[in-house]
């Protein structure tokens, strides 16, 4: 334990402390201060957020593509340290977590009800949009915002020789020997809070739905016991995991996670309705392309429905909250890559992988929808979206089968992505590491362990909103930081290579 920043470790233990206690003392006053929260927040910063999602896409596109794009996180003759599969895996499965499964199944639903731009529900145009936001939600523009943190981090851990995977180490073109400071602390304390956020928001997406599959299979009933029940099996797996190590624990889980997620898209897109998935795929990929622009830029200013501050805006935020983890997480990874190897592999391979789910998936439970073969929106109003999944689900030839092959994906998606948290929080919480050094055993099980907290306090609130909120505040101040990360970066490659 010689390695733990005392200082950043206490802070981010008690803001974790703050945070969940107060919300499983008083549930119900947290639920209406969440609201409230939630509503002012989209509002007021909503177009900061999509601002931002610009900015990140187009500073990763300079790099990828501009005169930096062949400069490597290393010495230039470097060999990468994984192969090309294991990195996708491993950043893959960190990046996205279960909760592509949950959104990839229903998400469409909740556009297909409430339309954007007005169109009408249930009209050709509903469905194009329904079906074309989740890949704009899950495309380039949140891989974008996963780049920046991983390219300014990986810059000064692999080719700056910055003894510490941080956010500050990243800042110090711009902060100097502040990075090592009080501001330095702050910077990495906002980013343990934006990981605890994040992660909290996809665990409590993940669980009820991983709770009721398990409840269908064994004929029992979903309870908020289950649900807790489901965050520490999941902790006690990604726990097993990050003590075992990165190359033994992460890699292989995520090996086997890609493996057996891919087989379960396929078993679907066979024995759904497979033209119908595939055209209504390319449909929405094309309708997505066409209006990229007007969905990265609409603020909804005449309607106000709401659609962008419950949506864009929170996905934002989300990816926003995730970045910083994901980013140092990718960085550990990719000692050996060009700028322009990552911002493609991120950018395409993240997008691509996401969008299979969502193309699959969700067009199957559409098709159900449209063609009467299941009331999916019925469903959903009346039981929720973790009852609707396994309806979907359940729909499917070999339904049982199918959906306990879907219970062990999503629950091996969510525990690669918490020991990869947990393993980047307890990085971030540890000085003079170097490049290819690990925090602690005991240190990494702790954060494994303590990222369930703040997840079943959140749970006992229950509702969409309060995790929508634990990504959006969290996200708040990354913002700045974000900034701070694209001139430091751009400052320091100026500096090295003119």
């Amino acid at each position: 334990m010689k390695h733990i920043d005392g200082r950043i470790f206490a802070l981010s233990v008690g803001l974790l402390g703050l945070v969940a206690f107060p919300l499983a003392l008083f549930p119900e006053a947290s639920s209406r201060w969440i609201t409230l929260i939630y509503d002012w927040l989209a509002l007021n910063f909503g177009p900061l957020y999509l601002w931002a999602g610009i900015g990140s896409l187009a500073f990763a596109l300079f790099l990828a593509f501009g005169r930096y794009g062949g400069v490597t996180l290393g010495q230039d003759s470097e060999a990468p340290e994984f192969g090309d599969v294991s990195w996708f895996a491993m950043l893959f499965c960190a990046g996205i977590a279960s909760g592509l499964l949950y959104w990839g199944v229903i998400e469409w639903a909740y556009y297909f009800r409430a339309p954007p731009y007005a169109a009408e529900v249930g009209s050709t145009e509903a469905i194009l949009w329904a079906t074309s936001y989740p890949l704009f939600h899950w495309g380039f523009t949140a891989w974008g915002f996963y780049t920046l943190p991983t390219l300014a981090v990986g810059y000064a851990v692999h080719r700056r020789n910055e003894s510490a995977y941080r956010l500050s180490k990243a800042c110090r073109p711009v902060l100097g020997d502040r990075a090592d400071g009080g501001l330095g602390r702050l910077i990495d304390v906002l980013f343990m809070v934006g990981i605890l956020g994040g992660a909290s928001t996809s665990l409590g997406l993940s669980t009820p739905l991983i709770a009721e599959g398990f409840a269908q299979l064994t004929g029992g009933e979903r309870s908020f016991g289950l649900d807790v029940g489901i965050v520490l099996l999941c902790s006690a797996i990604f726990a097993a995991s990050v003590y075992v190590g990165l190359d033994k624990g992460i890699r292989l889980l995520s090996n086997v996670n890609l493996v057996l997620a891919l087989a379960l898209v396929l078993f679907v897109l066979v024995a759904g309705d497979t033209l119908f998935i595939l055209k209504m795929g390319t449909s929405a990929i094309g309708h997505m392309f066409q209006n990229f622009i007007r969905m990265n830029l609409w603020t909804d200013p005449i309607a106000q429905s709401g659609f962008v501050e419950d949506w864009t805006v929170f996905y934002w935020a989300w990816w926003i909250a995730y970045a910083p983890f994901v980013g140092l997480f990718v960085a550990r990874i990719s000692r050996g890559r060009s700028i322009r190897q990552i911002v493609v592999g991120m950018l395409i391979l993240g997008t691509a992988g996401s969008w299979l789910f969502f193309i699959v998936f969700g067009n199957y439970a559409l098709s159900l929808e449209l063609d009467q073969q299941l009331p999916v929106l019925a469903i959903l109003e009346d039981r929720g979206a973790p009852a609707a999944i396994v309806a979907v689900l359940l729909s499917l030839p070999l339904g049982e089968i199918a959906l306990a092959m879907f219970c062990v994906v999503a629950l091996l998606y969510l525990a690669t992505t918490f020991d990869s948290a947990a393993y980047t929080l307890a990085a971030g919480a540890s000085r003079d590491l170097g490049a290819q050094g690990e925090p602690s055993r005991g240190h990494r099980s702790f954060w494994a362990l303590a990222l369930a907290i703040l997840p079943i306090a959140l749970l006992g609130i229950g509702g969409l909103r309060s995790l929508q909120t634990a990504s959006l505040v969290a996200s708040v101040p990354l913002l700045a930081v974000g900034c701070l990360l694209a001139v430091s970066l751009r400052r320091a490659l100026r500096e090295d290579f003119g």
